[in-house]
């Protein structure tokens, strides 16, 4: 874990809740100066505790309706099956989230599509045939209550 301090914190903090503030008022907020603020961030950037900054862009907007999460299980999970298949995931822009699990399913996926139709054709076209694949149960999101990134950080 990461020896961050009261003013890492408080900086991680207004980056997470808006990534495109600015310096100046980022120093502001958290009682620095606009250079050694800059400099913070910077550190932080380095040492891998901050690794990018996104939008966060409505799906539906842009006409993907539909969210679905996919429990895949794989045939065999030696370390060549495990990446053969997370290479394959790379490459499908439809799957935003793969988490490698324990227990019975071996990964859990977050699938973003404009319809039930263009889903099934995914699934069925691309997912199921996946590279050591055995079997893919799905389930369809009817709502999100939370969608928060990040961490919890003390303000």
């Amino acid at each position: 874990m990461a020896n961050l301090d009261e003013i890492d914190r408080k900086l991680l903090g207004e980056l997470q809740a808006n990534g495109r503030i600015t310096n100046v008022e980022l120093a502001e907020r958290v009682g620095l100066t606009a250079p050694p603020c800059l400099r913070r961030v910077r550190a932080l950037e380095e040492a891998d505790i901050i690794n990018g900054y996104h939008a966060d862009i409505n799906p539906a907007a842009l006409g993907f309706a539909i969210t679905v999460f996919a429990m895949v299980s794989l045939k065999s999970q030696a370390e060549s099956a495990l990446k053969e298949f997370e290479d394959h995931i790379m490459e499908l822009p439809e799957v935003r989230e793969c988490h490698m699990l324990n227990g019975e399913i071996d990964f859990i996926l977050k699938i973003v599509s404009h319809d039930l139709q263009t889903f099934q054709e995914f699934l069925t076209s691309r997912l199921t045939p996946a590279p050591n694949v055995a079997s893919v149960k799905t389930s369809l999101t009817i709502r999100t209550a939370k969608n928060q990134p990040g961490v919890p950080l003390e303000r």
